[in-house]
């Protein structure tokens, strides 16, 4: 019962590479985040080109994926592009 307790308020995150261009590393950083809670999306846009486009970015170079998750319950994405 205690592991099962545990277990549930746990948090966990982990950063997954999604994909990476022959681009240079570029110098800017965009983000889009995304929160799901119980499995239902709350009109949020998490995408590669809302990323880019709040980072001012033109020629992406990576893409990384963020997942966090809070008591398994709540999900938070969040996608991370770098370029120029």
């Amino acid at each position: 019962m205690a592991i099962a307790f545990t277990t549930f308020l746990t948090s966990c995150s982990i950063i997954m590479p999604v994909t990476a261009t022959s681009n240079p590393v570029g110098s800017k950083v965009g983000t889009a985040k995304a929160t799901i809670i119980i499995g239902l999306f709350f009109n949020q846009d998490a995408s590669i080109k809302t990323a880019a486009k709040n980072g001012g970015i033109s020629k992406i170079s990576t893409v990384d994926v963020k997942c966090t998750t809070l008591f398994g319950i709540i999900c938070g994405v969040e996608t991370i592009v770098t370029g120029d």
